[in-house]
């Protein structure tokens, strides 16, 4: 029925429980179903902002969290949209937070480590305190933090790097996120007559968009860093 799911089928393509649905719904997470008579149908902008929810719990988000986030996507989100939103949630980096003891992070240091070369670490966005006791690590970048450590790094020099990361670092993303969204997608779709512009197509196109991303940054990175050198000779010659 133009595409239409029953609760049942909706609950079968998102992998989640009738419960599920209707709490979510009772919650405004989801829009009410699609009446037709006497009977409820869903859409493929339900079954969108379904993976959504998950995918947000999956992250950690509460339900209020949830919400809050919902509500910041336009109005007129098509399933296509939710499903960009979504798939920009998982990891940049395929190499996800490891969760170790406290001894095993010192066996890693090859040493004991202070309270403030943690908390050094933790400004730099490589180590984070769990509610256990344990700590979540960015394994790829523990070398690079321990290097630091080792050359004396001060904590509020980490917070000072740090904060120009955060700040930088959410503006490329929603500037980044625009230029896929923007003319990426669209000059796929072009290209292939929109044969293929599944949720899953969508995910694939992304994954293959993250590395280009990264090493275009590094790249402008190194070439903003040689020509702040030259800069800095240039001035002190003169």
């Amino acid at each position: 029925m133009d595409g239409l799911m029953t609760l049942e089928e909706l609950t079968d393509r998102a992998a989640t429980s009738v419960r599920n649905v209707r709490f979510y719904t009772s919650k405004g997470l989801l829009p009410p179903p699609i009446r037709r008579g006497r009977s409820g149908f869903y859409s493929a902008d339900h079954l969108a902002r379904l993976e959504m929810v998950r995918e947000l719990q999956l992250h950690g988000f509460t339900l209020a969290a949830i919400e809050k986030y919902l509500a910041r996507l336009p109005e007129d989100a098509t399933p296509e949209t939710i499903a960009l939103h979504r798939t920009l949630l998982a990891p940049w980096m395929p190499d996800l937070p490891e969760t170790v003891s406290r001894r095993e992070l010192d066996k890693r240091a090859g040493r004991t480590l202070s309270d403030d070369e943690l908390d050094t670490l933790h400004a730099l966005g490589i180590v984070f305190p769990t509610k256990s006791g344990q700590y979540q690590v960015a394994t790829g970048h523990l070398s690079v933090g321990f290097s630091m450590l080792d050359l004396g790094m001060p904590l509020e020099a980490a917070l000072a790097a740090n904060d120009v990361f955060q700040r930088h670092g959410r503006a490329l993303a929603e500037e980044l996120t625009e230029v896929f969204r923007t003319k990426v997608w669209p000059a796929y779709k072009a290209a292939y007559d929109e044969r293929d512009t599944s949720p899953e197509k969508l995910q694939e196109i992304i994954e293959r968009y993250k590395p280009v991303t990264v090493q275009a940054l590094v790249a402008a990175f190194e070439a903003g860093v040689d020509e702040q050198k030259r800069r800095t000779i240039a001035k002190r010659a003169r």
